[in-house]
C-alpha cells in the first residue's frame, strides 16, 4: 500500500475545504470496506485520505409522516438491517441491507460509502433507486439534490463534482398498496459478489387490480444499476395477468446489457436470470392480490 496523510476534518465545511484543495488526490474514507480493498490491490493509490467518521450528524435514520425517510451518509447498512421502523415503513431497504455481505462487513459499511463506490453490485442502491430515492449534495458551491437514479455515471463512477460530499439520502413516502421485493443471485454465499440483483417495486389499484405504477431495477448487467423503462411501461395501467408477466420478465432480460467476459456468468445466463427473477418477483408481489 502507498503511502499517504491521514486527513481528520471535524466537519462537514472542513471535510469539502480539504475534498477542493487536494482534488483526484483525495479520497473518502468511511467504513473502508471498500476502499481499504482497493488500496491493498493498488488499484487506487491516494495521497491524501479524508477520514469523514468524526463528522458528527451524519449517522441517522428519520421518518416523517409527509416528507418520508432520510438517512445520513455515515448510517452503517447493519443499522438498516436492525431498525424496526424501516422493517415496517421500507422493508424493502432493510431485506437488501441483510444481503450485503457479512455481518462484520454490515457493522462498519456505510450507505453513503455503499452508493459512492458506485457499483452495480451494490445492494442498497438498487432498493433505494427502486424507491425513488434521491441524493442530498453539499459542496464548494453549496448544496444540491439529485435523483439517486443520476448518481451513477459510470462503472465504479459517480457524478460528485470536486469537493463535494454526499450527506444525505431522502426517500419518499411509499404510495398506499404497494409492494416491494428483491432478489440476490450468489454462487457461494451472503460475502461473495452477486451475479444478478433485481428489484421490483410494484403499486396496485386497490379497486380493480390494474398495476398503478411499477419499477424494475438491474443490477450486476450494466454498468450502473439500471431501470428496465421498457418493461415497465409494459405493466403499466393494465390488469396483471400471467401472459403480462411473461412479456414483462422478457422485455427486462433483452434490457440487460451484461459485459462480454465476465468471469462470473455469460451474458445469456444473466440475462436469462433476469427473466426468471422478474417474473418471479411481479408474481409474488401480486400473489396477495389474486388475478385471472
Amino acid at each position: 500500500m502507498k503511502p499517504f496523510q491521514y486527513l481528520d476534518p471535524a466537519n462537514t465545511s472542513e471535510a469539502i475545504l480539504l475534498l477542493a484543495k487536494y482534488k483526484e488526490e483525495a479520497k473518502v474514507i468511511a467504513g473502508g470496506t471498500d476502499l481499504v480493498v482497493q488500496m491493498r490491490k493498488r488499484a487506487v493509490r491516494p495521497k491524501y485520505i479524508v477520514d469523514i467518521n468524526g463528522i458528527p450528524g451524519l449517522d441517522y435514520i428519520r421518518y416523517d409522516a409527509k416528507e418520508g425517510l432520510t438517512i445520513g451518509a455515515l448510517t452503517t447498512i447493519r443499522a438498516f438491517e436492525k431498525s424496526a421502523e424501516l422493517w415496517q415503513r421500507y422493508p424493502l431497504i432493510s431485506l437488501a441491507a441483510s444481503k450485503l455481505g457479512s455481518v462484520a462487513i454490515r457493522n462498519v459499511a456505510t450507505v453513503g460509502g455503499n452508493l459512492c463506490n458506485a457499483m452495480p453490485i451494490a445492494d442498497t442502491a438498487q432498493a433505494l433507486l427502486a424507491l425513488s430515492a434521491k441524493a442530498k449534495i453539499i459542496g464548494p458551491e453549496g448544496e444540491r439534490i439529485i435523483p439517486l437514479e443520476d448518481f451513477f455515471i459510470g462503472l465504479g463512477k459517480n457524478s460528485l463534482r470536486t469537493g463535494e460530499l454526499l450527506v444525505e439520502i431522502q426517500v419518499p413516502v411509499p404510495l398506499p398498496n404497494t409492494r416491494g421485493l428483491y432478489l440476490k443471485h450468489l454462487t457461494r454465499g451472503s460475502i461473495d459478489l452477486a451475479i444478478v440483483n433485481v428489484t421490483v417495486v410494484i403499486t396496485f389499484e386497490p379497486e380493480d387490480k390494474v398495476c398503478k405504477d411499477i419499477k424494475i431495477v438491474l443490477g450486476s448487467v450494466a454498468p450502473t444499476p439500471i431501470r428496465a423503462r421498457k418493461a415497465e411501461e409494459i405493466m403499466r395501467g393494465k390488469r396483471v395477468n400471467e401472459t403480462l408477466i411473461l412479456r414483462t420478465a422478457q422485455e427486462a432480460s433483452e434490457e440487460a446489457n451484461p459485459r462480454p467476459g465476465s468471469i462470473r456468468a455469460s451474458i445469456e445466463y444473466k440475462k436469462e436470470m433476469v427473466k426468471l427473477f422478474t417474473g418471479h418477483l411481479i408474481k409474488e408481489a401480486v400473489s396477495p392480490v389474486p388475478f385471472q
